[in-house]
């Protein structure tokens, strides 16, 4: 089946340019103009992922649409920003958006985004053990769920992604050019602010102390490893 992408956009001119390259290679493209018809949409037709522009003009922001959407949805997000301060970017990631694209854009960069993000949200897992376990931090690669001190935690499809990328690898360094280009894809090398940012929001979601990790270490201009103290 062709996979469904919801382009939110209440700039009619912008939401028309986006399908017209989305159905051009064969994407399902349909559109929302506003917050409230996004989430109805998301709800009713279950998209396959969402670009979805951070200032709608009326009602809701984007941050303010993903906010709600990961309140029962999963589906990748990627922003759509005419502004491209870092605050603005993180503010996005930190709502639960998956990337980023800040306009104006071309059609080929918006569709190695959406292919970038559709392939690493539906990538298989490997065959790894089931369950990496370290004192109160549980990952269960079979079900996909990560327990910290007993607690479930949600994570996004790329913190998940980058968490598993870690976990496979325990106890090694991992470069940070190779964590971009096995978690976001080869064309995301020089990306380092995503991969710090994702980093910081998986340390407040699993580490006891965010500010002194115990499990997600750095190797300062290198890399970063994740780790068992329990087990030194």
């Amino acid at each position: 089946m062709r996979e469904k992408i919801l382009v939110v956009e209440d700039e009619p001119r912008v939401a028309r340019l986006v399908t017209e390259v989305l159905k051009a290679v064969d994407f399902q493209a349909i559109t929302a103009g506003n917050g409230d018809a996004a989430i109805e949409m998301v709800a009713l037709e279950q998209p396959d992922l969402l670009l979805l522009d951070i200032m709608l003009g009326s009602g809701m922001d984007g941050i303010e649409v993903c906010r709600r959407l990961r309140e029962f949805s999963d589906v990748p997000v990627i922003m759509l920003t005419a502004k491209a301060k870092n605050e603005d970017i993180l503010r996005g990631f930190d709502a639960g958006a998956d990337d980023y694209l800040t306009k104006p854009f071309n059609a080929k960069e918006l569709l190695a985004r959406v292919r970038a993000v559709l392939k690493r949200t539906r990538r298989p897992e490997e065959t790894v053990t089931s369950v990496w376990k370290c004192g109160e931090l549980e990952i269960n690669f079979a079900r996909r769920t990560i327990r910290a001190r007993g607690q479930l935690v949600s994570l996004t499809h790329t913190e998940y992604s980058l968490l598993r990328e870690l976990a496979v690898n325990a106890e090694r360094v991992m470069l940070q050019q190779e964590l971009l280009s096995k978690v976001w894809g080869p064309e995301y090398l020089d990306d380092v602010d995503y991969l710090r940012a994702y980093i910081r929001y998986l340390r407040r979601k699993i580490e006891p102390d965010p500010s002194n990790p115990r499990y997600i270490l750095t190797s300062s201009g290198v890399g970063y490893m994740l780790t068992c103290p329990e087990q030194e």
